[in-house]
């Protein structure tokens, strides 16, 4: 029995979106070992994931930093790995081809098996596509999962954690992004929350779940800041929050995308940073509002896109 490995260091968002492709690649390989190279954030959730046999853990540390990639050689080597799934597709993971592997272990990158003018081409296509694309050209005929990533398995009872803050349903916003992607934050979100509050009265709480740097910015919004015990919710509490949700609205950002894959009721904001179509978020209930500058959407038209869905 050979051994694979699926490199997919994240974000959020994209470790959620890369499930439907690792369960194709585990199910085409159902009776190998499929192993998932991740960072330290990730590497908990994606233990528990039923598509994977095994996590390792790569720090992501400078490249200079060569006892580290000395001790990350020797770890994959112990695998004896004979295919890569480069999910990533990222410098580094290429860096890593050339130096931590064998040249003659099979490697799936996007670039693979294309000319450099199909690859500038294909990267206009949105992100599933392209995921879907760089499978079936690496010999996975069968890519049921790929376009239709099913989280349900991190799902779980989380009324204790719920209680702990309210009862009843819940409209919830994910007003944060990136310090680095400022330009994806909707500035106008406090103004939703008086809107809602006026609307729809004690019929919906309005809650919010920050990230573990997210907690004091959270507080700053008059909504129930939804916590576990004083501790931001680990991602798998996250999922079960958001699936349990009335409604979401949110930035472009990891909720999103899991909001997108749970297919529920609610609306992403977006700017020039990218559209809706690149990255494969829209879905039967989880709409997108696209324009120029997220400063000058009006806070009434996003307003207005909520109660067409609750009303």
């Amino acid at each position: 029995m050979s051994n694979i490995l699926i490199i997919k260091h994240g974000s959020l968002g994209d470790i959620i979106q890369a499930n439907g492709a690792i369960r194709d690649i585990k199910k085409n390989f159902s009776d190998q070992k499929v192993m998932l190279l991740t960072t330290p954030p990730y590497a908990d959730f994606m233990s528990s994931c039923p598509y994977i046999d095994g996590v390792l853990i790569d720090k992501r540390l400078p490249r200079w930093n060569l006892f580290y990639l000395a001790k990350l050689k020797k770890m994959i080597e112990r695998f004896s790995f004979t295919k890569v799934f480069d999910l990533q597709n990222s410098s580094r993971t290429k860096f890593y081809k050339k130096l931590l592997f064998n040249k003659n272990v099979f490697w799936s990158d996007s670039d693979s098996f294309i000319s450099k003018e199909q690859t500038l081409e294909e990267k206009k296509l949105p992100v599933l596509d392209r995921m879907q694309l760089q499978l079936s050209r690496s010999g996975i005929s069968e890519t049921h999962f790929t376009k239709a990533p099913d989280i349900t398995w991190l799902i779980k009872n989380i009324k204790n954690i719920v209680n702990q803050n309210f009862e009843g349903e819940y409209i919830l916003l994910f007003p944060f992004c990136s310090p680095k992607l400022k330009r994806k934050k909707w500035p106008h979100y406090q103004d939703l929350i008086s809107l809602l509050k006026r609307e729809y009265g004690p019929k919906y709480n309005i809650a919010i779940a920050p990230g573990p740097t997210e907690v004091e910015e959270a507080k700053e919004f008059k909504a129930h800041t939804i916590l576990n015990n004083g501790i931001p919710l680990n991602i798998s509490e996250l999922v079960s929050l958001i699936k349990n949700a009335s409604y979401i609205v949110s930035n472009d950002t990891g909720p999103a995308h899991i909001c997108a894959h749970l297919n529920k009721k609610g609306l992403v904001l977006f700017g020039s940073h990218t559209t809706p179509e690149k990255v494969s978020i829209e879905t039967e209930n989880f709409k997108s509002i696209k324009v120029k500058n997220l400063k000058d959407l009006n806070v009434a038209d996003v307003f207005e896109k909520v109660k067409e869905s609750l009303n």
